[in-house]
């Protein structure tokens, strides 16, 4: 990626404003997963190793916009992050605003972390309102980029702020996480090791079609699973039961049928269930699926064809899970996809992307985290990467 890092700029006796994704998951006021924080530890350390200061800016959720909503507040955050880090952290209850400008004015220039309230409380973050942008520019000297997980959206934080920045003649860099990020999504793109493989799941067909669309260029096969395989079933003209479909992308489904020819492979079977909230039977159905009955997980035939191109992968791509997987039994399909990823990367020396979401979610909960190469922070940004879109929030990033 061609453009300036913030190991590339001068920091000493500075404060950074940096983006980060501190979107966790949280029960009550405890994190369940704190993989986004510690994800954001090195650019913030290479500030503070270097006798700089850091502000950070992040969302959590999906707030109304209207002020402080308790349930979405980063003070748990704050708390964890300065554990993670030894140091204090101090907490802004607001993110712009006089009192958060006598904070930023008050910090020291060496040293000092300041984590300011969700942006999100406030409409403008989502708007990409000017005179909010301007405020947040005020505070600091240099802007960092290390949200992976909003680059693909125009927010306040990702693009006024930077460009506003750009426009005072401070520096706006990236991130170490945005350039991991994206020098993997982008050399498994656009110059991959083959055979390779991309496997995609979840729900919808219509979040994917971009997706398939580019991946058929480059890729040697492409594995569908997840309730998605349920409306390209019956583009072919099978049943599917009580199945999750969108029949009004059927036609799309048939496009890519026809455009992928064996590079496209679909499950041979299913494991089905009579009930979604509460299944009283269950069982294995190659074909059509019965009335009364909807699709799960792939079955145990398609595991074995699936994980039989799997491990002759050097490259793998994994977005979606293969089934409902947080409901055992329903979770084999992506247990199994899971394991033959992490065994391509050992044996074969494959490099595996897994491509943030449900599918960082389904990998971390079964221990292979770490057997694999890249366990991506966004599930939308890295759907957009696929996709072959550009970002504008990385685009008008300084030029290396």
């Amino acid at each position: 990626m061609a453009k300036k890092s913030i190991t590339d700029v001068e920091v000493t006796g500075k404060k950074v404003l940096m983006r980060v994704d501190f979107n966790v998951p949280l029960d009550g006021e405890r994190i369940t997963d704190d993989r986004r924080v510690r994800m954001a530890l090195p650019s913030i350390r290479s500030v503070l190793d270097r006798s700089g200061s850091v502000i950070l800016m992040s969302h959590l959720g999906r707030p109304k916009g209207e002020g402080a909503e308790p349930k979405f507040s980063l003070a748990p955050v704050a708390k964890r992050l300065g554990e993670l880090l030894g140091r204090q952290v101090k907490f802004a209850t607001d993110c712009v605003g006089d009192e958060v400008t006598k904070l930023a004015d008050g910090m020291a220039t060496t040293g000092d972390v300041l984590l300011l309230e969700n942006l999100r409380f406030h409409k403008a973050e989502k708007k990409g309102e000017a005179t909010f942008a301007d405020q947040l520019a005020g505070l600091a000297d240099v802007y960092c980029n290390n949200a992976f997980g909003t680059c693909h959206r125009d927010d306040a934080s990702m693009v006024a702020v930077p460009r506003k920045m750009k426009e005072q003649g401070k520096p706006a860099v990236a991130g170490d996480l945005v350039e991991k990020e994206i020098a993997f999504l982008k050399e498994a793109i656009e110059s991959p090791q083959r055979p390779f493989v991309a496997i995609l799941g979840g729900a919808k067909v219509s979040d994917k079609i971009a997706v398939i669309d580019n991946l058929l260029q480059t890729c040697d096969k492409i594995l569908i699973g997840g309730a998605m395989a349920y409306t390209f079933a019956l583009a072919r003209g099978k049943q599917v039961g009580d199945s999750l479909v969108e029949k009004d992308k059927v036609e799309d489904a048939k496009r890519m049928l026809e455009a992928g020819g064996d590079k496209l492979v679909l499950p041979v079977d299913t494991h089905c269930a009579d009930d979604f909230g509460n299944p009283t039977q269950t069982k294995f159905v190659e074909g059509d699926i019965p009335d009364g009955f909807e699709g799960m997980d792939i079955g145990p035939k398609s595991i074995e064809q699936f994980v039989a191109v799997v491990k002759d992968a050097k490259t793998v791509v994994w977005n979606g899970p293969m089934g409902v997987f947080e409901k055992p039994p329903f979770d084999s399909g992506t247990k199994a996809v899971a394991e033959a990823i992490a065994e391509a990367t050992r044996s074969n020396g494959a490099t595996s992307i897994i491509g943030g979401g449900d599918s960082a979610a389904a990998i971390e909960i079964m221990g292979l985290a770490d057997k694999v190469s890249h366990v991506s922070t966004g599930g939308g940004a890295s759907l957009e990467m696929l996709e072959g879109k550009k970002f504008n929030s990385v685009e008008l990033l300084d030029e290396a």
